[in-house]
């Protein structure tokens, strides 16, 4: 069954994917701060209530941006990886952390973002060799 869009607009396209701030912030939590499990998803500093949380990891696993497989150390834990569709967002979320630090003085730059300003390019390429290991 093909799935409805909005419209054929590439970032309408795009947002139906990935576009509400939770599925962003997971991806953040998967790519830059190694969070993997379901519990680890609930400490992050926003408080996703987990229902929408469930939500959007499924959302997430069925747009094939993770990928979710019994942990290797406990068989009744689920973890969750990033597919090279979801590494390929690398570029996207570092644009967001960049232009949101820019634009909003709430939200300091801290190590990464503080990089980024320095060496936009060189942190992308150094996180996406990073990632190359880690991906499904």
């Amino acid at each position: 069954m093909e799935k409805k869009t909005r419209s054929d607009c590439p970032i309408s396209c795009s947002l139906d994917v990935f576009g509400d701030k939770w599925s962003l912030l997971i991806i953040r939590d998967v790519m830059l701060r190694g969070k993997l499990s379901y519990s680890e998803f609930l400490t992050s500093e926003e408080k996703i209530a987990s229902n929408i949380l469930v939500n959007r990891l499924n959302v997430l696993e069925e747009e094939n941006i993770l990928i979710k497989e019994v942990s290797a150390t406990n068989k009744s834990k689920f973890v969750y990886s990033l597919t090279q569709k979801g590494a390929d967002l690398l570029p996207i979320v570092i644009e967001i952390m960049d232009w949101g630090a820019k634009y909003n003085e709430q939200c300091p730059r801290r190590d990464l973002g503080k990089q980024i300003k320095k060496d936009k390019a060189g942190v992308i390429k150094e996180l996406s060799q990073a990632l190359k290991k880690k991906v499904k």
